[in-house]
């Protein structure tokens, strides 16, 4: 009899590491199937994403290569805005007041970037520009179109002191706000 407990005991031991091994191997299994379906879903979505941005890839180069046919050269304008100028003009009746808010157009974001650096130059030198205008003279169009390229004329010279005239790296001033009082 005791010779047939020793195999009870042995064979008891021996199948709980087939239950295991079966365990094991179905977490594997189930690990890999997974893995497969993630991987499958990443390619499925990068050829469609690939697609796509091909689609969109070719109808940008149609919009550029039909630009160019027509000659149109379009570059983003970048402008940038100067802090609010408030100066007392030369007297006529009275005390009279200018409020301007200047916008530059320049020709990138570098010279936007150098148009910055100076800032504390260009304000100087535009307020004493300002400063020595009448309220007749700014009050008509020719008159704020006239300071608008005196302006620009001014930051050209600071920018880039070679430049003579209106070709420079400042585009054209924008008055976005004119008051005299």
């Amino acid at each position: 009899m005791a010779r047939d407990a020793k195999p009870e005991a042995e064979v008891a031991e021996v199948a709980p590491p087939k239950k295991s091994k079966k365990l094991l191997i179905i977490i594997v299994a189930a690990l890999v199937l997974v893995l497969a379906l993630g991987i499958g879903g990443i390619i499925i979505w990068k050829k469609m994403h690939s697609s796509q941005e091909t689609d969109d890839s070719e109808v940008a180069t149609e919009k550029v290569k039909s630009d160019r046919k027509k000659g149109a050269k379009e570059v983003a304008p970048v402008y940038v805005a100067l802090d609010a100028f408030t100066v007392n003009l030369v007297p006529e009746n009275g005390d009279q007041f200018l409020q301007l808010m200047i916008t530059a157009e320049v020709e990138d974001s570098h010279v936007g970037d150098r148009l910055k650096m100076y800032t504390p130059k260009l304000r100087n030198d535009v307020m004493m520009l300002l400063s020595g205008k009448k309220a007749s003279e700014l009050i008509t169009k020719e008159g704020k179109e006239t300071l608008a390229n005196e302006v620009r004329s001014l930051m050209n010279g600071i920018l880039d002191p070679g430049v003579k005239g209106s070709d420079g790296p400042v585009r054209e001033v924008l008055f976005t706000s004119f008051i005299i009082q």
